[in-house]
């Protein structure tokens, strides 16, 4: 086939090619595809396959075209992928298709490949491991927390204090004075759920108390319309509640689970945070070990991998459809971080051989089922229900992977 190919673009993962078909060549095209189109219609008079040529030209015109078209385009496509030996990851588009008998076929090809992933620099890094030390400080405030989110709210006379429950009425006066009904609203006070202007107005309240006063709309507020704006505000306050925390004894350490004292429960805190801290910390050091790689070992990512990456973030994250060019457009770099991670730690396991085996998903998958106290095969059939098994496999080959890494980098502990 006698086609003419013109680079146009060559940069990074993209590649864009303009190929030009002759005359010659289309009108072939044409003639075959008239012969084809033949076959397949009925034309009044004329037994299937028998009607002229002219005259199926004529009637079928377009639908010719269009089949020349593609086949040409097939043709043209095979051709530029065996001489230019491109290692395509997408599908390759056409545009600016321009066709016509006499001045023959024309298109750009726009293509993406596979990038060239070097990773000349994998070792003599530095990076620095977050502390995971938990202070029995750090137990008390978690503990405290857990109490607070177990706190019953009991009414109590007086004016509000900053983490109070209030039930108020409170009415905004309109543009021209008039002020309507009031609403009901449950506020905690100092938690954001009001401008600190009105919240002030509150606070100044015994319960049965009514109050109007201007309050000045804050210049950061969210509606835009609204900002800096004074208005008439008027406050009944109803009710006020506040936070009853339960004892911290051992009678609190038995409502949270099967603890036989407050000192077990505590221990029992400690060692939960004290897993999760240093889960943590690895984390931010691998991140941070994966970040040095990436600056180190510079190369060019498929415009097409990162959108599917915002495509799969934003069915984790149930975005609507409407809303996903503004999420993309505001994830844009974390997902290009993502697919620079993930392929770089997909060739060192594939150049290192340390990608995870049948056999090593079979033993974790027996590990974990030992530690539930379940049969392997029952956990394993759980597991491939459930769609999980490729992420056990990615978890054990990364573990190996950074294990490698860390072999051959230095890692400070902060």
């Amino acid at each position: 086939m006698d086609i003419k190919i013109t680079a146009t673009k060559s940069e990074g993962a993209e590649r864009r090619l303009q190929v030009a078909v002759p005359p010659e060549r289309v009108a072939e095209a044409r003639t075959k595809a008239a012969s084809r189109v033949a076959k397949q219609v009925r034309v009044p008079g004329f037994r299937p396959g028998k009607a002229p040529a002219a005259m199926v030209r004529k009637q079928y015109a377009a639908a010719i075209d269009q089949e020349a078209v593609e086949s040409l385009l097939r043709e043209a496509f095979d051709k530029v992928l065996a001489e230019e030996k491109l290692d395509l990851v997408t599908q390759p588009h056409a545009h600016d298709v321009k066709f016509a008998e006499d001045d023959g076929l024309s298109f750009e090809l726009h293509c993406e490949v596979r990038p060239e992933i070097k990773l000349e620099k994998l070792e003599g890094l530095r990076v620095m491991r977050p502390t995971d030390v938990v202070t029995e400080e750090n137990v008390r405030e978690q503990v405290e927390e857990m109490r607070d989110q177990r706190a019953a709210w009991a009414p109590v006379e007086g004016k509000p204090l900053e983490g109070d429950l209030v039930t108020v009425m409170l009415a905004t006066a309109e543009d021209d004075g008039s002020m309507p009904e009031g609403k009901e609203y449950r506020l905690v006070i100092g938690a954001g759920q009001a401008i600190p202007a009105i919240e002030e107005v509150i606070m100044t309240l015994a319960q049965g108390e009514e109050s109007e006063s201007a309050v000045k709309w804050p210049d950061d507020f969210p509606d835009e319309t609204q900002r800096g704006k004074t208005k008439q505000v008027r406050a009944t306050l109803t009710e006020v509640k506040r936070k009853a925390l339960a004892p911290l004894d051992d009678a609190f350490a038995r409502e949270m689970g099967d603890f036989d004292s407050l000192d077990a429960f505590m221990k029992v805190v400690k060692e939960d945070m004290q897993s999760q801290a240093t889960r943590d910390a690895d984390s931010a050091a691998r991140t941070q070990l994966l970040d040095e790689i990436v600056a180190a070992n510079p190369f060019d990512i498929p415009p097409s991998w990162v959108r599917q990456m915002v495509q799969a973030y934003a069915e984790a994250y149930k975005i609507p459809e409407a809303e996903i060019e503004k999420f993309g457009d505001e994830i844009k770099g974390m997902a290009e971080r993502q697919v620079r991670r993930d392929l770089i730690l997909d060739t060192i396991a594939e150049r290192e051989k340390l990608a995870a085996t049948e056999g090593d998903v079979d033993d974790k998958v027996a590990e974990l089922a030992g530690k539930r106290g379940v049969e392997p095969g029952t956990l394993y059939a759980s597991l491939q229900k459930a769609g999980r098994l490729r992420e056990l496999e990615r978890g054990i080959t990364e573990e190996r992977v950074f294990t490698w890494l860390l072999e051959r980098n230095t890692m400070e502990q902060a």
